[in-house]
């Protein structure tokens, strides 16, 4: 039993560590663009409203695509789904730093070296691609913590996870700011290409560190596991088959039947989702336009710009996700959803600060006590989803609030970049302290909803049989 419990233990932590390498270098992959956004205005002539374009189509396709592939993960290989996903992922960046090349073949640049509209569809139409490719992260990251850590521990250990976007987004900006301020604002093309080469080691990690299971290195279930440390059973560790699956011996319409009414005809999925939706309307914006309202609204220069979204990413979002999966599992008893209705009242007051103050200490703050805050619900979302659903529809689950999510940048992506460039950015900040606390109005529906699913799914299962 203690050999058992130390491979487990062995195996748990493994998941996590070669999950949150993995997927922070999926953002190195991903959030390049926005902080190459003022070099590529600058020098490619490409206007906010038509990045702003990109940033929307981007993300919607990206909300789908971890639909998509919530669905698969829950009944294919996660490791290769996730390998996959990064390869193409880097392939497609690559292709946008190297596009203005193809300019003897397809026209793609005028006399004066700005994009014609031939460049701005191939760029445009590439990062929409890149969405897709990036929607195979998250619903395999989900899925795979959901089959490897108890759902009494899921909110701590999968914050931990989550940290992995703020140190991914916080690095890649900072890395790119520095590329731009040594370099000048006609090397846009290396914030594509230096991070894809990076990412492309990421492959390797993911593809030789995974394992889909525990049953494929010969360990129980975790509820298997946890029933043996209780002394309720024996632990059976060298059988792969899925017996401890309830929904293993089930036909297919009847699991289908099972699945809807745990995800589709589940109400707090969609509180959840459109909560999530709200959320991800101040996120999106601090991340896809934070460089342009720092240096067009605050004075400063890129490398500042790049420093400040790095600190705000890596020690604010950082802080806030830990702390707040650790809350939940102790405080509120893992009802996460208590804790985010918490988090995205303080993010939205403090986005409200960060537009007030005309200090730049102050706004430094400010930037770095939202990013604390919103990636409280950004982190947990994910453990609320999982729960509700249970492990059995963690992908598909996730892949609808995922949708929402990304939905919302139809809202930060190209309504804001039209509103920024006609009326400023003073324009688009009460549009987005609106959704802060429509989202803190959403999520507190479901303050009296239980932890977790299980029980409802064996409820559920009962009456099927």
């Amino acid at each position: 039993m203690e050999q058992t419990i130390k491979k487990y233990r062995y195996w748990e932590w493994r998941t996590i560590v070669v999950l949150f390498v993995g997927y922070a270098l999926f953002y190195f992959v991903r959030k390049n663009l926005g902080i190459a956004i003022p070099a590529m205005e600058a020098e490619l002539g490409i206007s906010k409203t038509q990045l702003g374009l990109f940033l929307t189509l981007h993300s919607i396709i990206y909300g789908f695509s971890r639909f998509i592939n919530g669905l698969l993960v829950d009944r294919f290989s996660k490791r290769k789904i996730m390998s996959l996903g990064l390869l193409l992922t880097c392939l497609v960046n690559l292709f946008i730093c190297f596009s203005p090349k193809l300019n003897g073949m397809l026209n793609l640049l005028d006399g004066e070296g700005k994009a014609t509209l031939g460049l701005v569809y191939l760029i445009g139409s590439m990062w929409v691609l890149n969405g897709y490719l990036q929607g195979m992260g998250v619903p395999p990251c989900v899925s795979l913590l959901a089959h490897w850590i108890r759902p009494t521990e899921l909110a701590t250990k999968q914050s931990i996870w989550n940290v992995s976007h703020t140190v991914g987004a916080g690095v890649v900006v900072a890395l790119c700011g520095y590329i731009l301020n040594h370099f000048g604002y006609s090397a846009w093309y290396l914030c594509f290409a230096i991070p894809a080469c990076i990412a492309l080691l990421g492959v390797f990690v993911l593809w030789f560190g995974l394992k889909d299971d525990p049953s494929e290195v010969g360990l129980p279930s975790i509820e298997e596991l946890s029933a043996a440390e209780s002394g309720e059973q024996q632990v059976k560790s060298e059988d792969k088959s899925k017996e401890n699956n309830p929904l293993a011996n089930i036909d297919g319409a009847k699991y289908k039947k099972i699945i809807n009414k745990m995800v589709f005809a589940n109400p707090y999925i969609w509180i959840i989702a459109i909560s999530n939706f709200c959320v991800y309307v101040i996120r999106l914006t601090i991340l896809d336009w934070g460089a342009s309202f720092l240096t067009e609204s605050k004075g400063m220069d890129i490398a500042q710009a790049g420093g400040l979204l790095a600190t705000t990413e890596i020690v604010g979002g950082t802080l806030g996700m830990l702390l707040a999966g650790w809350l939940s599992d102790k405080l509120f008893k893992s009802k996460a959803h208590r804790t985010c209705f918490f988090c995205i009242i303080f993010a939205t007051l403090s986005f409200f600060l960060f537009w007030k103050c005309d200090s730049v200490w102050l706004s430094f703050l400010c930037l770095v006590m939202s990013a604390f805050f919103i990636y409280g619900p950004q982190a947990l979302y994910g453990v609320c989803a999982s729960q509700q659903a249970t492990k059995y529809a963690a992908g598909t689950s996730n892949g609808i609030i995922g949708i929402f999510g990304y939905a919302s940048s139809v809202v930060s992506g190209v309504m804001f970049g039209a509103m920024a460039e006609t009326g400023g950015w003073d324009s688009v900040f009460p549009v987005a302290l609106a959704f802060g606390a429509a989202g803190a109005i959403a999520i507190g529906l479901m303050w009296n909803a239980p932890a977790n699913g299980y029980e409802k799914l064996n409820k559920i299962i009962e009456k099927t049989k």
